[in-house]
């Protein structure tokens, strides 16, 4: 009996499973470490361009209050509804308006577009500007300001800013400076505060996508859509200034 009870115990204890001493190395490791580390360098390649925006922006924000003086602010558009200003264009509007009649600026370049018969931006702000105070010959429109780049270069190349005070919403207003800048505008940015709807949250989304866009034209520095001709309208209005 003890014999028998001491085998059966024995073949109980032979069938445990046993661990081994060490473990098996997991298949496809490898492969999902250079996985991981291609995805962290995407992401931090991703975040490059908008890193750079807020590190050129850095020291140039201000607001209405406190904004430099300079000759010249520019506005950028913000679309249009029903031929006006959309509540966001018409906030950057009122900023520049602001900061003329308080003599920080002197003329405020309008930069819109214009590629259509039926769609003005810059005569559309002229009109809003103008009834908020600021005489027609202070304001001077630029009608081929396609995109942020667009404005910036031909705000120095074509009409001759070579400083300027920076409009638009504070979302923009980073990519705005570290562009200007690029295009060799000595700028200054205020930006305007909004209500955050679903309008404010677009913006800020855009933000990430069109900083990688800014970084290359920063790189590259591409041409506008549209050059043309060196246009007088700053020079004449700051000259009627000084008769």
């Amino acid at each position: 009996m003890r014999a028998g009870a001491r085998a059966l115990v024995g073949a109980v204890a032979d069938r445990r499973p046993r661990l081994p001493g060490r473990l098996p190395r997991l298949r496809g490791v490898p492969g999902r470490r250079l996985a991981v580390q291609v995805v962290m360098a995407g992401c931090v390649l991703a975040l490059l361009p908008s890193a750079w925006t807020h590190a050129s922006a850095s020291d140039r924000l201000r607001t209405t209050a406190d904004a430099p003086a300079a000759d010249v602010a520019v506005v950028f558009g913000a679309g249009l509804w029903r031929g006006r200003p959309t509540p966001y264009l018409a906030d950057r509007l009122d900023a520049a308006a602001e900061l003329y009649r308080t003599g920080k600026v002197k003329v405020v370049l309008v930069t819109g577009d214009n590629s259509r018969r039926e769609y003005d931006e810059p005569d559309a702000m002229r009109t809003y500007l103008t009834g908020k105070g600021v005489p027609d010959g202070r304001i001077v429109s630029d009608y081929a300001g396609f995109d942020t780049w667009d404005s910036c270069v031909r705000a120095k190349e074509i009409f001759g800013v070579d400083r300027a005070v920076l409009v638009t919403q504070g979302f923009h207003i980073r990519r705005a400076v570290a562009l200007c800048q690029a295009a060799g505008l000595d700028s200054y940015g205020v930006g305007v505060a909004d209500v955050h709807d679903s309008t404010w949250y677009y913006g800020q989304a855009r933000e990430f996508f069109a900083s990688g866009k800014a970084a290359l034209d920063a790189a590259f520095k591409p041409a506008p859509h549209f050059l043309g001709p060196k246009e007088q309208g700053v020079s004449r209005a700051l000259a009627a200034l000084a008769d």
